[in-house]
């Protein structure tokens, strides 16, 4: 009864709505409402891509008329109604958010249009074709038909250039080997104009500095047959090319400036030839033998803009200069071939500074709060461009919406020290020639002391010795050959010894107390181009750890679980987190993520280090559920507390999630979710029963759906989440889908709704 009577409000609704959206009665008098265009098409043969031919026809009908919702003008209703003379806050408001203005039909030229229409058909080959419009008027509204016949199209039977004398005419006939412009291609307008931009990049880089592409100029023979439709096609230059525009240019000199300033008096400065360049600078800032090998420019070379632009990245690259600046100067010509200067300008940044940061941190492991970081940095050390960091940290930190784990807090202190040289430093010299950028080498020490909530303190140090670049302005890599972690647990709770001593499995993850491996990171991010309708991002890190040592050990003989008298961990651990964004238009987005994770204990270990395990549930995970309260598999710990917080972690990991995105008013987003995800463990665990990750695990995964708020300010973004579960894996097989939904019953609220706060969005 209650369903029935609904749906007869919601047909009164849509019925009053249909019956306030008729704009009919407020149309001018000498005017029509424009109800768009239809287009027909007619050809006498086959097209081989006619529905592209239509919809760049289709994009020439103008103007565009007032779209339509359900059938109903509700738009231009709005506009109509908050432009009475007294329209009232609520028309007003309307107006301002989805009103649109009228488009009448003496805005319409029928005529302009078809030939339009030619032109773009003549433009693609398709010479002599026919349109006609046909007018439709009824009551105020007004269409227009058109109908257009396609003629049969012009193609090509022979390319030529039209000459063959001078040295750019045989770059350009080189060229032509891989054009594509074929025999029996349909004439196409935008194809030669492409092959002039092709041609002009091509013979910028082989050294024709001054080459233009308004030189070249395409000419068409339609005369060759009187009854078939074909034509012969001849590149040739203008008459009025200068010559400048047509010889090669090497580069005869180089110029560096590492310390460049307009208030340097040149004469002043000294001058080091280096590698045919001169290195021109008072006090050294920056030593030539370093600096040169970021310049792929060298002289005796032909001019190429890739290599000027590439160069100029690298040096950009470095970190060091606030700006790079790559000038040509024309020397005098010799001939043939012209000459050329290179200044490269360069204007370092302040080389000390010290930069204090009071921040609000959010991290993976969900724990979030203040942070006060003081960093000291000295760019251009060793006057190689390297750069020193070191930071201070002091913060706190709880878990926001931790339910009935009450109590998880840390405090921590931070000294981390990074050095980071902009070039591979290896044990042997490696002279690289990374185009795109150049691979800086990073030497990072660091302590850390934890206290987590009067449960343990835990004091760390590390140590890193690595590589990372980018490939690309998508791809990044990074690699760790050495990576250590020293971890010492100490000041342990009774309470927390009683939490280890249950789970004999979570007390071996503690007790392995020395990591060392290496690491890989592959990020590859095209989310960052906010007008790209389709954005991916694939990260993926493998990491590797206790190998070495165990080799080692077995090499050189000792004791095979300890090196240096700490316990090792002995580990293979992988993950992937793919995601894709679906962006409507530049305000609506469908974001969606799939992650899945894997570590594998073995030899040494019997589990993972806690640091390297997987857990979900929380802001950034399946949000429905509580931190870390799902999983392992369909285990149900007794009781949400401390205890079970630790508990709940795994060797593997699986999660997906889609989210809609949307505006809602000037910062403040909106979005629907649904998550769905688990962890599961490699190895049986009588603590954790049901853990173990099995061929059922599609049938163990937790899911959940919400509703989320955002205030993103560019960049800031603070995140807030209602979500509640659909799918409960801890609960018997036959009763973990459903959700009563009473939202009434405090009960209900308290077991079932789920608040996350955040900083940044989920993914």
């Amino acid at each position: 009864m209650k369903i029935r009577n609904i749906y007869i409000v919601f047909l009164i609704f849509l019925n009053s709505l249909f019956i306030g959206c008729s704009v009919k009665k407020y149309i001018p008098e000498d005017e029509f409402l424009y109800e768009g265009a239809e287009l027909k098409l007619e050809t006498k043969e086959r097209v081989s891509d006619l529905k592209a031919i239509e919809s760049e026809v289709e994009g020439l009908i103008r103007p565009i008329p007032n779209k339509k919702i359900l059938g109903m003008y509700v738009g231009l209703w709005a506009h109509y109604k908050g432009s009475k003379e007294k329209p009232g806050f609520i028309n007003r408001f309307l107006k301002k958010k989805l009103g649109q203005e009228p488009v009448y039909f003496s805005a319409v030229d029928p005529q302009r249009t078809e030939e339009l229409i030619l032109n773009r058909l003549e433009n693609r080959g398709f010479f002599y074709s026919v349109t006609n419009s046909d007018v439709t008027r009824k009551e105020k509204f007004a269409k227009v038909d058109y109908t257009v016949k396609i003629s049969a199209p012009y193609t090509l039977v022979n390319f030529k250039i039209d000459r063959d004398s001078l040295e750019i005419d045989k770059q350009i006939i080189a060229l032509l080997e891989d054009t594509q412009i074929k025999e029996g291609m349909r004439f196409d307008l935008a194809t030669l104009q492409e092959e002039r931009l092709r041609l002009d990049g091509a013979l910028k880089n082989k050294g024709y500095y001054n080459f233009n592409q308004d030189y070249l100029v395409f000419e068409a023979d339609t005369n060759i047959s009187d009854t078939l439709r074909k034509f012969d096609l001849f590149l040739r230059f203008k008459k009025s090319v200068p010559t400048s525009g047509i010889i090669p240019y090497k580069i005869d000199r180089i110029k560096v400036f590492p310390n460049y300033s307009i208030d340097d008096e040149r004469e002043k400065l000294d001058t080091v030839f280096l590698e045919g360049k001169e290195f021109i600078q008072g006090k050294v800032v920056f030593k030539p033998a370093l600096l040169d090998e970021y310049i792929l420019i060298d002289s005796a070379d032909y001019f190429s803009p890739e290599k000027s632009r590439l160069t100029s990245n690298r040096l950009s690259s470095i970190g060091n200069y606030r700006f790079v600046n790559l000038r040509y100067t024309e020397l005098e010509n010799r001939g043939d071939q012209g000459s050329l200067e290179a200044s490269i300008y360069l204007s370092p940044q302040t080389k000390r500074s010290v930069r204090v940061e009071l921040q609000a941190v959010s991290k993976s492991n969900n724990f979030a709060g203040p942070a006060l970081n003081v960093t000291y940095r000295n760019r251009n050390l060793f006057l190689g461009g390297e750069s020193l960091n070191i930071t201070g940290k002091f913060g706190y930190e709880t878990q926001i919406s931790s339910g009935e784990r009450a109590g998880l807090n840390s405090i921590e202190l931070g000294l981390k020290a990074d050095l980071i040289y902009p070039r591979v430093v290896f044990f042997i010299p490696i002279k690289e020639r990374f185009s795109y950028s150049v691979p800086k080498t990073k030497i990072s020490l660091g302590t850390e002391y934890l206290s987590r909530g009067g449960l343990y303190k835990l004091n760390t140090f590390s140590g890193n010795y690595g590589y990372f670049w980018n490939a690309n302005r998508f791809v990044y890599h990074e690699i760790n050959p050495i990576s250590i972690n020293v971890v010492n647990l100490s000041r342990t709770s009774d309470e927390f010894e009683e939490i280890l001593n249950k789970n004999p499995f979570l007390r071996s993850s503690f007790d392995q107390q020395f990591i060392a491996g290496i690491n890989y990171t592959f990020n590859y991010n095209k989310l960052s181009d906010k007008f790209r309708t389709h954005g991916i991002f694939v990260a993926s890190t493998v990491d590797l750890a206790g190998n070495g040592i165990n080799l080692a050990n077995r090499v050189f003989g000792g004791d095979p679980n300890t090196f240096l008298g700490l316990r090792y961990a002995q580990y293979s651990r992988g993950d992937v987190d793919f995601r894709y964004y679906l962006r409507m238009n530049q305000k609506h987005t469908i974001a969606t993520r799939l992650f899945g994770g894997v570590g594998i204990p073995y030899g040494n270990s019997n589990s993972l280090p806690f640091v390297k395990q997987f857990f979900s549930g929380g802001p950034n995970s399946v949000r429905a559920f509580r931190i870390r309260s799902i999983g392992p598999g369909t285990y149900r710990p007794e009781e949400f507390n401390l205890g079970s917080f630790f508990d709940q972690a795994g060797d593997i990991r699986l999660e997906g999630n889609i989210e809609y995105r949307f505006p809602i008013v000037s910062i403040l987003k909106g979005a629907f979710f649904m998550d769905a995800g688990n962890v599961w463990l490699m190895n049986e665990n009588e603590a954790l029963p049901g853990g173990k990750f099995t061929s059922k695990w599609w049938n163990e995964l937790a899911v959940g759906t919400g509703f989320g708020l955002r205030f993103d300010i560019e960049f800031f973004v603070i995140r807030f989440d209602l979500a509640t579960p659909l799918r409960v894996p801890s609960l018997p097989e036959n009763e973990r889908w459903g959700n009563s939904f009473d939202f009434r019953d405090r009960n209900w609220r308290r077991e079932n709704l789920v608040f996350n706060f955040a900083i940044g969005y989920p993914f």
